[in-house]
């Protein structure tokens, strides 16, 4: 069985931060406000994994009150995730996501920020999108207020190899 879930995240500019983006480090005058490394990219991605195995969402599994969590790499957090949906029975199929921004132009990153997603779920890159937008100065990306992030996520539900783990599966 296939299971699709949709994420989105977004997170306000800040002077004095780093800006992440798929796990790539941006050159920009500014970063995004957020208890982890505030990535909206992997956040949207994220959320749309858990989503699709019907499992909460990123504030359930790593809510920002836990200082464990303080300034952490999204990607690390994408790894674990990968593995929750792994043990809960679903493979990644494919990923699709975007990143609503103004500026900065982020084009030059797509690749990276592709290979990053791959590598961390154990996915082909081929079956991992990335792309970018901007919102043609309206609402607050528009505005350089901050960046807004959607991702889409294909989960396939593994075939069990005998027929107690299909009983069990049932249950």
């Amino acid at each position: 069985m296939n299971r699709v879930g949709i994420g989105y995240d977004a997170h306000r500019f800040i002077p004095g931060r780093k800006l992440v983006i798929g796990g790539v480090a941006i050159d920009y005058s500014r970063g995004l406000e957020g208890h982890s490394d505030a990535d909206v990219l992997i956040h949207a991605i994220m959320d749309a994994m858990l989503g699709a195995a019907g499992m909460g969402d990123l504030g359930t599994h790593f809510p920002d009150s836990d200082p464990a969590y303080k300034g952490i790499s999204s990607l690390k957090l994408l790894k674990e995730v990968a593995g929750i949906i792994r043990e809960a029975g679903f493979d990644a199929v494919n990923i699709d996501g975007i990143i609503v921004a103004q500026e900065p132009r982020m084009s030059p990153y797509i690749g990276k920020m592709k290979a990053n997603i791959a590598d961390t779920v154990g996915l082909h890159p081929a079956r991992v999108n990335v792309k970018a937008t901007t919102t043609e100065g309206m609402g607050f990306e528009g505005r350089k207020e901050g960046i807004g992030a959607q991702a889409v996520v294909l989960l396939s539900e593994r075939q069990h190899s005998t027929l107690e783990e299909k009983g069990d599966a049932m249950l």
